[in-house]
Formats: C-alpha cells, sequence, structure tokens
C-alpha cells in the first residue's frame, strides 16, 4: 500500500477546508476557531492549524490532505505542513482578485519548500463574476505547463478532477525518476 501526502493551500477563505471535506471518506480533523472582524462586525472560522482528509483511491493507494491556514498569522504551519509531500494545490477563489497577489506569493513559498509537482484549482467557478482559469493562469504568473483547473469546492466532482490531475502530474514524475 502506498500513501500520498498532498497539501492543499491558498489566500484566506479561498475554500481549503470545504474542498477538503467535499472529498474525504474520514471526518476532516479542522483545527477551525471562530474569529470576528471588528471593522467589518462579521464572525466566521478560519484554520489555524491544519485540515486533514483521508481517500482511498485503490486497495494500492491512499491521498492524505492536509490543509494549510491561509492567515498569515498562521503561516509558520506551512513548512511543516509541507515536510513530505508529493504535490500541492494552490486554490484560489476566482471572485477575488484581490487575493490573487496573495496566491503567488503562497505558491512561491511552497515552491521553495520542495520541487514537487503542483497545479491551482480555480474555485467558485459557479459563480458568475469568478475569473476564468485560462485568466488565472496570466494573471498568476504561471508556467505554460502548469495547469489550472476550475472546480467548486463544494462538488465532489470537480474537487476529484482537480486531485486526479495532480495525482497524473506526480505519476509522469515517478515514471520520469524510474
Amino acid at each position: 500500500m502506498q500513501t500520498l501526502k498532498i497539501v492543499v493551500t491558498g489566500p484566506f477563505s479561498s475554500g481549503k477546508t470545504e474542498f477538503i471535506q467535499s472529498i474525504s471518506e474520514i471526518e476532516v480533523v479542522s483545527t477551525e476557531r471562530n474569529i470576528t472582524r471588528e471593522s467589518e462586525r462579521i464572525k466566521s472560522r478560519t484554520t489555524v492549524a491544519m485540515d486533514f482528509g483521508r481517500i482511498t483511491i485503490d486497495e494500492e493507494l491512499i491521498l492524505y490532505l492536509f490543509g494549510t491556514p491561509g492567515q498569515k498569522r498562521f503561516d509558520f504551519m506551512w513548512e511543516i505542513l509541507s515536510e513530505g509531500m508529493l504535490g500541492f494545490i494552490v486554490l484560489v477563489d476566482s471572485t477575488r482578485p484581490e487575493t490573487f497577489r496573495e496566491a503567488r506569493r503562497i505558491l512561491d513559498t511552497f515552491r521553495s519548500y520542495s520541487p514537487v509537482p503542483y497545479i491551482v484549482a480555480a474555485n467558485k467557478q459557479d459563480l458568475e463574476d469568478a475569473w476564468p482559469a485560462e485568466d488565472l493562469k496570466i494573471v498568476l504568473r504561471v508556467d505554460e505547463s502548469v495547469k489550472v483547473v476550475p472546480c467548486v469546492a463544494q462538488d465532489k466532482e470537480t474537487v476529484k478532477q482537480v486531485l486526479l490531475e495532480l495525482l497524473y502530474s506526480i505519476l509522469e514524475l515517478m515514471d520520469q525518476e524510474e
């Protein structure tokens, strides 16, 4: 049996927890806590350490999904969570262009931790004001070989497609190394 560690990262509120919850076969271990933004007087939740989920692909392969916190004050967890990863996903909220610069910073940070395959998941593609995946590829300045996959974090099928695309990239790299 082989296990693969995949990290799901991205800016605050990009959908990382929902992404993992929609596909995990176990109840997601989550470290979400309530936060209050005084300026906006809204209450929401944020991941403070990690989210953890698991998917059995077949009797030979299990994926472990580790979701990172998105807020900068918790970014000390990123390097810890990246240890041993075989690939990562940068989840981007396609409707919030003000987070694209942060997404690029996160992508660069994770690339500096390990030269593993990665993809960008363009979340919230079901919404009218979502940027198309191809436009995100341009604005995030990702290499032509990097896949930008449209998804909806609440939809198991599109999440599965994102994970499959990353798995194909990981398996391709493993074949090259043999």
